[in-house]
């Protein structure tokens, strides 16, 4: 969840409850320290934000896939 205190019109962000974003990923293991990943992201836009989003032909929700590789050593 993100919040702001004023509307930054420059960035299209409104005050308040901005947005919501919600994910899940499915991580395989080929080693422990290499991990290929696949996932899901919604994303939901709130009150000022979701008026600039749908001013611009947007949406105030999108669906996301999110994919990528986990290393560490």
């Amino acid at each position: 969840m993100n919040f702001y205190g004023h509307t930054d019109t420059r960035r299209e962000i409104g005050s308040g409850l901005s947005t919501l974003e919600i994910g899940a990923r499915l991580r395989y293991e080929l080693r422990r320290e290499v991990a290929p990943y696949i996932g899901f992201v919604w994303l939901r836009r709130f009150g000022g934000t979701a008026d600039f989003a749908r001013a611009a032909g947007g949406k105030a929700d999108d669906l996301e896939l999110a994919l990528g590789l986990r290393v560490w050593f």
